[in-house]
């Protein structure tokens, strides 16, 4: 872990304080601008010092409230040292955003190498579930007490594409995830929901605008949204106060192949 960027060192007491996981690229990035462009202070969680660089710049006068921490989900203690650094450095966390997530090679259920099928339940699901049981022995201890955390599901949370048992397998979990965290997390204030998105326009689904495959076998472009929507979404869901919570979101592109797809 490497701290790559220092917060403004005046930090007023009525801010909030973020963390949001793969805050290098896509998706993360997005609402990491968005939390930062509406007074957060965000702590950028990511594998690559440039690209979490890259977030900090594109923040421009917003970057002085951002703090890059390098850190890889999927192993224990490199999330313990990240959310340690958050109670050094802040004293509390009141939003977490679960995003980080991979894609492996889509191949038919049979031809899953064993190492994509590990790197996508320990990235896409156990880092999730890491960061969650860290954010909670934080949040139940602060004063005030409590927090949000906002788990990236995904449309393949409800139905997958051909040739991705392994994200979908973890999405649907990430759904078994956010339904526990929000049970166990009422005794302690901590409310928990999901966004599940479809075809946001990122590096990662640019392959949707040349065709794609789809159930039935053919290849069809699909239509995308501007990413921006995303993070829109999700700083609805974060404003909220403590007493209410959005348990499931879905923003999508209109036109996708979602409801009937295939």
């Amino acid at each position: 872990m490497a701290l790559t960027q220092s917060p403004q060192s005046s930090i007023s007491t009525t801010q909030k304080i973020a963390l949001v996981t793969g805050a290098g690229s896509g998706i993360g990035k997005t609402i990491a601008l968005a939390l930062l462009s509406n007074g957060y202070i965000v702590v950028l969680a990511g594998r690559r010092t440039e690209a979490l660089r890259d977030t900090v710049v594109a923040a421009g006068g917003f970057g002085v409230n951002a703090l890059s921490v390098v850190a890889d989900v999927s192993d224990p203690a490199s999330v313990k040292a990240l959310f340690e650094k958050v109670r050094t450095e802040f004293g509390r966390l009141d939003l977490l955003v679960n995003n980080a997530g991979v894609f492996t090679p889509a191949v038919s259920l049979e031809d899953v190498e064993y190492a994509n099928w590990k790197a996508s339940v320990d990235i896409n699901l156990t880092g999730a579930f890491l960061c969650t049981q860290e954010a909670f022995r934080i949040m139940k201890e602060q004063q005030p007490g409590g927090g949000r955390i906002i788990n990236n599901g995904s449309i393949s949370a409800h139905a997958p594409r051909p040739n991705s048992v392994a994200y979908t397998a973890t999405k649907h979990a990430m759904t078994g995830l956010t339904k526990a965290t929000s049970l166990d997390g009422r005794k302690y204030n901590i409310a928990c929901g999901q966004i599940d998105i479809g075809n946001a326009a990122t590096d990662m689904t640019e392959r949707m605008e040349k065709g794609i495959l789809q159930a039935s076998g053919a290849i069809a472009v699909e239509p995308t949204m501007s990413v921006e929507h995303v993070g829109r979404a999700v700083l609805y869901m974060a404003g909220l106060p403590l007493e209410a919570n959005v348990q499931f979101m879905t923003v999508m592109a209109t036109n996708m192949p979602f409801v009937g797809r295939g």
